[in-house]
């Protein structure tokens, strides 16, 4: 053949493709090795349960920065957490308690009351707020990350409890501070003092199951978070966060369906607990509806936003 004449064209051999084949039982060996998991379904029970107990850390971690994170980008920082309830509970009582008068009827200390009040509401509604925005402002993370989604909820309100913590100490110094003062009564030291700790137990079980609660609606139904404002609106009113309850709805005969809501039971509980209120005595009633919405509340949030595990982040 002359130097520059080419050969015959070869034509490439494509070798055939690799078929891999796997037995079920083969399948099996990989998943009980390797400690497999089929993704996009709902886990059972315990093992949800199970997963989100080795991941307790992660949900303290994550509640703490947040936390820390809110009002970063202010010049006054984490005292925000502090000078909301206190400049919402001055207009408060301002407006309710001295102007409209309002505040006043039934009640020897008018500050100390809406102070208390508007300083649990708060917990509460902020720790609902939390969890109707636990699932669809962390879509990234759900759709990218396995991980039991009641992770967030939880976290959520912990994060308000964490910031509820230093916030009690100042409604309990301007509660005290109050009975100094010639228009209040007496705020008194005593062992009553003591019982805050369990109501704000029961009261974070509580909001932790409304949270997990109005997560899973939320995420159903966005158009849901544009009301919950407006709810919690209504609520507040409803529980006598400004008003005493007894004073003025309880000469109805629906009374007492006002009396014994949730939230009226917390802030009961709160200011018997601090106050010396004659209209909010130590009452054992109280706190075995405490007890009770707390026990109700948590464990079904619990099981409906397991419910729909599966879901999140796909719909």
């Amino acid at each position: 053949m002359a130097i520059g004449e080419s050969g015959p064209a070869t034509t490439p051999v494509v070798p055939a493709p690799l078929e891999r084949s796997f037995d079920q039982a083969s399948v099996d060996s990989a998943v009980r090795e390797h400690d497999l998991g089929q993704i996009g379904i709902r886990p059972s029970l315990a093992s949800y349960v199970k997963d989100l107990w080795e991941r307790r850390t992660f949900i303290k971690v994550l509640a703490v920065s947040k936390a820390h994170s809110q009002n970063q980008n202010t010049y006054l920082g984490q005292l925000w957490s502090l000078f909301t309830p206190i400049l919402n509970a001055a207009v408060y009582v301002v407006i309710f308690g001295f102007v409209l008068r309002i505040g006043r009827e039934g009640i020897e200390n008018t500050i100390a009351f809406i102070v208390v009040g508007v300083f649990m509401f708060r917990f509460f509604e902020r720790s609902v707020m939390a969890g109707a925005h636990s699932i669809n402002k962390n879509l990234s993370l759900v759709r990218s990350v396995q991980f039991p989604r009641a992770v967030l909820p939880i976290a959520g309100v912990l994060t308000e409890l964490t910031v509820l913590g230093p916030a009690l100490i100042v409604m309990c110094v301007i509660s005290y501070l109050s009975g100094f003062l010639p228009i209040a009564g007496r705020v008194t030291i005593d062992w009553h003092w003591l019982f805050l700790f369990p109501t704000v137990a029961l009261m974070w079980l509580f909001s932790t199951g409304c949270a997990f609660l109005v997560a899973r609606w939320v995420a159903m139904t966005p158009d849901l978070d544009n009301l919950l404002p407006h709810v919690m609106r209504v609520l507040m009113y409803c529980s006598g966060v400004i008003f005493s309850i007894d004073r003025f709805v309880g000469q109805f005969s629906w009374g007492w369906i006002v009396e014994y809501q949730p939230v009226a039971v917390y802030l009961y509980l709160a200011r018997a607990s601090l106050l010396n209120e004659p209209a909010y005595p130590p009452d054992g009633t109280m706190w075995v509806l405490g007890v009770v919405w707390a026990v109700v509340f948590s464990v079904t949030g619990f099981f409906v936003f397991w419910g729909g595990e599966e879901r999140y982040g796909r719909d």
